[in-house]
């Protein structure tokens, strides 16, 4: 929305500054830290006096786990509204990659509070049906994909870019918007599957939102690519702007997330976090950067269809509990440091990530 202040620029007064994408980015992550700072607490209260018993605690989670108790859910609303808000204020809104993430973060987070009101409402973990969760994440996915495909440049619609080969795509046709599909809704799971500790999921995702908006910033600029030899997505640097958001609501979320929690994320949030990294890797034509990038929340959601199908075929376990974060609580590993941990494995793997760009 600031961005039209450009019209009354000359070219070389303040209003100038709005042109630029990294300094509207910088707006967007002041403006989403301080909604955050300004609207944690309220928040919090009132989900504390709507909720009573706050999120309910699983019988056969660890031990530690039911001194939480009480503790409210849905603090994901707080991260979607200072994220909503820095966008729609600082990126450009003529730019339909912008609304595509936009659309999916919007969408998962219905489908997250609707699960997590459920839950609290009827006061178990059952929630809303996985099978109605997962078909409204494939029509949500898929709408993205196609979406997506129709603003991709000639020539790299409908293909997939490896990373390190440069001169690679693979022409999936047809086949694009399933394969788009199983990106986000499997980044929306994944990071749904992280969320189990104490700021254990928001830092991993902050991490990977910047990774993936310096990308996305980096393939929406022909100088850059040309550097780089990486493919040219037009449009996809205003990503970085809703990227900055996401960090800023993040920062604002962690506040009051840090161990002991004040809030829970909830799946209001971790759904909706999670297919935004999905959207923006299809939007940018780096799905499979996603994979090491998000490394960390891959190894979760693999440790769980590991331990499921191996207890299927054996009725033995793998893992002492999945996700893998609880394999650990259960060894005896304080959940700080379960958590400190994870955030320095999602940092290292985000370096490995952002390094594809120049290896090449």
């Amino acid at each position: 929305m600031l961005y039209w202040l450009t019209e009354l620029s000359d070219g070389g007064d303040v209003f100038n500054l709005f042109r630029y994408i990294t300094f509207r980015a910088g707006g967007a992550f002041l403006t989403a830290l301080i909604f955050g700072f300004l609207f944690g607490r309220p928040l919090i209260n009132v989900l504390r006096r709507k909720q009573g018993k706050g999120q309910p605690i699983r019988d056969d989670g660890p031990e530690g786990h039911f001194v939480k108790a009480g503790t409210p859910t849905m603090g994901g609303l707080l991260i979607i509204g200072a994220l909503v808000t820095s966008t729609l204020l600082w990126a450009r809104l003529d730019n339909p990659f912008v609304w595509m993430v936009l659309f999916v973060t919007m969408a998962y987070a219905a489908i997250g509070f609707a699960d997590d009101y459920a839950k609290v409402s009827k006061q178990n973990t059952a929630g809303v049906s996985g099978k109605v969760r997962l078909l409204l994440g494939f029509v949500i996915a898929g709408v993205a994909g196609f979406w997506a495909a129709q603003y991709h440049p000639e020539g790299l619609a409908n293909h997939l870019a490896l990373p390190v080969f440069k001169d690679v795509l693979l022409n999936l046709g047809i086949l694009f918007v399933p394969f788009s599909i199983i990106v986000i809704v499997g980044a929306a799971n994944a990071v749904n599957l992280t969320d189990g500790l104490d700021g254990l999921a928001i830092m991993p995702v902050m991490i990977a939102t910047s990774t993936l908006g310096i990308i996305a910033y980096a393939v929406g600029r022909v100088d850059f690519t040309e550097y780089l030899d990486v493919h040219y997505v037009p449009g996809t640097g205003e990503i970085l702007v809703f990227a900055a958001g996401v960090v800023g609501g993040g920062l604002g979320f962690l506040w009051y997330n840090a161990p002991p929690a004040a809030v829970f994320m909830g799946d209001t949030g971790s759904l909706a976090l999670g297919g935004a990294l999905g959207a923006i890797a299809v939007a940018t034509k780096h799905e499979l950067v996603l994979a090491i990038v998000g490394g960390l929340f891959v190894l979760e959601a693999l440790s769980v269809i590991i331990q499921v199908l191996y207890f299927k075929r054996t009725g033995k376990r793998v893992f002492l509990m999945a996700p893998i974060h609880h394999h650990y609580e259960k060894k005896g590993w304080a959940e700080p440091t379960i958590v400190i941990r994870f955030w320095i494995i999602s940092l290292i793997l985000a370096i490995i990530g952002l390094a594809t760009l120049k290896v090449r």
